[in-house]
């Protein structure tokens, strides 16, 4: 697959790694920007289900000297 997007960008090898880059710009700009807030909303990961429960004290006992 990438043989054949190498083969389809036009110009010599500085044409070709250049737009090799505006590709992968664009497509980790389509990632950040569309995809991964569109995920973010949909997956649980802010959904804590656990109860807060207070902290059990400890219990002091006094006992009286004999």
């Amino acid at each position: 697959m990438y043989v054949w997007i190498w083969r389809r960008l036009p110009g010599g090898l500085p044409g070709k790694l250049v737009g090799s880059l505006v590709l992968l710009a664009g497509a980790l700009a389509l990632l950040f920007f569309i995809v991964f807030p569109y995920a973010e909303r949909r997956l649980p990961f802010q959904d804590i289900t656990v109860d807060p429960q207070p902290t059990p004290r400890p219990t002091v006992t006094v006992s009286a000297a004999p």
